[in-house]
């Protein structure tokens, strides 16, 4: 029955197959979010990414029936367990405070043209 007993435990095997997943995902979109629902600091994330009008791709690991084996595989391969776990062109960018203090920085709105996930407005009136 699979992994059914092991819970967020992962085998070498299971969690190369888990591992394989997130880091495919993560490559075919030009911005991901890992989140979980009821998490406030994921709302957050997504509230300023919509706000600059980025697209982006979420999974909503509380939903989905391996969410809590890709949470453990982000774990090892980020060395970050929470969520919001952000990834913008491939590369780890991190939590909620790093994704909020980028954009303050003025740093997030480039990454996020650079990798396709915000129309260049340089037409701006």
């Amino acid at each position: 029955m699979g992994s059914m007993f092991s819970g967020n435990r992962l085998s070498k095997e299971e969690m190369e197959v888990v591992m394989n997943k997130a880091k495919e995902i993560v490559s075919e979109y030009p911005v991901v979010v890992f989140s979980k629902t009821y998490c406030g600091y994921c709302q957050r994330v997504k509230q300023v990414l919509t706000q600059l009008g980025a697209t982006f791709k979420v999974l909503e690991l509380d939903e989905m029936g391996d969410g809590g084996e890709i949470q453990s595989a982000l774990s090892e391969w980020t060395g970050q367990s929470t969520v919001p776990n952000v990834f913008i062109k491939g590369k780890h960018i991190g939590g909620c405070d790093r994704v909020v203090e980028s954009n303050k920085q003025g740093k997030l709105v480039p990454l996020l043209t650079e990798a396709g996930a915000i129309a260049n407005n340089s037409s701006q009136l």
